[in-house]
């Protein structure tokens, strides 16, 4: 695993490290979506759950890493369990799972002022009903996660109490966990900012970490990449939550200033490097049931290539995080040999593992470059002549 192994055991080593990394893809990040300013129209992106579904069946295909796709309640299941069947049958057709699943306190008009930590007891009550409706969607799905992020906070100091809306997440929240079944979690994500700018209610993992205490042992806490501060050692907080045992899962995409949304390592692949080798420094007990997950919206790129190349993009950190000789690492951490130690870590970091990578997609009846495959196979294209009049007239929808 360091540079005194062979070939041919890198190869073992990341091959058996590839056959158990599964990353999900995101139904959002086939639609067309936008930022605060406007939207890009793009001809080839989904316009409905059944094209959804057949994008990230195809993605699957190539990569052979994302057997699930998350679902956001409200754009692809806007009758609630009563989609639960056409679901299923998309499942069956396409060859991909449904994977998280992702309510919406963020978009209807009745959360101007929050949703579970508003003032208003009525509209607490609309959001922990759409929060039991997607406990029931996930139990009918049988899926494990409800992935939950709420946007709600305030933009004046004095506007709202900040001590009395905790209450408020408290109580819904707790009631939301009290509906959970055995199987199922409840995964609290936290934003600093973004869309409120002076509090926002779950700010950062501290404050997720306290709601997954309280409410109950079903809960955890999910690290998104591009949710942090400048400077934030992201590593860190994961190493924390993994010594808590509190770490539900990932929202993997990457930033350059705020919440960018970018494809996974375009901006900075040494932090996502830095996290991989956390997790795998950890107890076997605290990663088994991490969620990798993908939440990335392409406003430029083409909607298939970004999630391709984000899911190979993983594949290849990972492997890299993999090689790591970590109990020559740890002998050399303890004897504060630091440039050997700093050279080991980067040693692996700066490892080509692309021709191990493709050997394993090609030994498992994959294609060998997911991306040049769906190149050659024209399905963006044909998609592309497909949806291009439907895409014209869905300007006004945001997914």
């Amino acid at each position: 695993m360091g540079q005194d192994k062979n070939v041919g055991s890198r190869q073992d080593v990341v091959w058996k490290a590839l056959d158990r990394f599964h990353i999900e893809i995101p139904s959002w990040g086939f639609a067309n979506t936008g930022t605060r300013f406007g939207k890009f129209v793009q001809s080839a992106a989904a316009t409905s759950i059944e094209e959804k579904f057949a994008d990230a069946g195809e993605v699957n295909r190539l990569t052979g890493a994302s057997p699930t796709v998350g679902l956001h309640v409200l754009w692809d299941l806007p009758n609630g369990v009563a989609d639960v069947e056409k679901i299923r049958g998309l499942e069956k057709q396409h060859g991909v799972k449904s994977g998280s699943i992702n309510p919406n306190l963020f978009q209807s008009q009745e959360y101007k002022y929050g949703s579970i930590a508003s003032p208003s007891a009525e509209v607490r009550r609309i959001a922990l009903d759409h929060l039991l409706e997607s406990v029931e969607i996930g139990r009918a799905l049988e899926t494990k996660d409800i992935s939950l992020w709420v946007s709600d906070g305030s933009n004046y100091p004095g506007t709202q109490s900040i001590s009395r809306r905790i209450g408020w997440m408290e109580e819904v929240l707790g009631a939301m966990h009290a509906a959970t079944t055995e199987g199922q979690r409840l995964l609290i994500e936290y934003k600093p900012f973004e869309p409120a700018f002076y509090h926002t209610d779950i700010a950062d993992w501290g404050m997720a970490l306290h709601l997954a205490s309280k409410i109950g042992p079903r809960a955890k806490v999910l690290v998104d990449t591009g949710h942090h501060y400048h400077g934030t050692n992201i590593e860190q907080i994961v190493a924390w939550l993994l010594h808590l045992d509190a770490l539900g899962g990932f929202h993997f995409n990457d930033r350059k200033y705020a919440d960018d949304d970018l494809t996974i390592g375009s901006i900075d692949p040494y932090q996502v490097f830095r996290i991989f080798h956390e997790i795998l420094s950890a107890p076997a007990t605290a990663t088994a049931g991490i969620a990798y997950m993908i939440d990335q919206s392409h406003n430029l790129k083409g909607k298939m290539e970004a999630m391709v190349q984000s899911v190979v993009t993983a594949q290849e950190l990972y492997a890299r995080a993999v090689l790591i000789d970590r109990e020559t690492l740890s002998a050399l951490q303890d004897e504060c040999r630091l440039v050997e130690a700093e050279e080991l870590f980067r040693d692996s970091f700066w490892t080509d593992v692309r021709p191990i990578v493709r050997a394993w997609r090609e030994a498992r009846g994959l294609a060998g470059d997911p991306l040049q495959q769906l190149r050659e196979s024209g399905y963006v294209e044909r998609i592309a002549k497909e949806r291009a009049e439907k895409n014209r007239n869905s300007v006004s929808s945001y997914a």
